[in-house]
């Protein structure tokens, strides 16, 4: 099912993930933005809910790519 994930390199799924975490720098992460949303329940918009698992989505990769090569 994660075949995929075998073609993928490392260093481009770190440099994916660490772009997709800070972008964009200026004024705030948008992770660093939906996070505080979240945790304070205003996140409720479904463009808002989206865009954190689109930021998230390469991280959840890069550690279901680290689970398939140790199990």
């Amino acid at each position: 099912m994660f075949a995929f994930l075998d073609h993928i390199s490392y260093p481009l799924l770190f440099l994916i993930a660490g772009f997709m975490l800070i972008a964009p720098i200026f004024p705030m992460p948008h992770v660093v933005e939906k996070l505080i949303m979240l945790k304070n329940g205003t996140l409720k918009r479904p463009l808002d809910i989206f865009d954190l698992c689109f930021h998230l989505l390469p991280l959840l990769l890069l550690g279901l790519k680290f689970l398939r090569d140790r199990l």
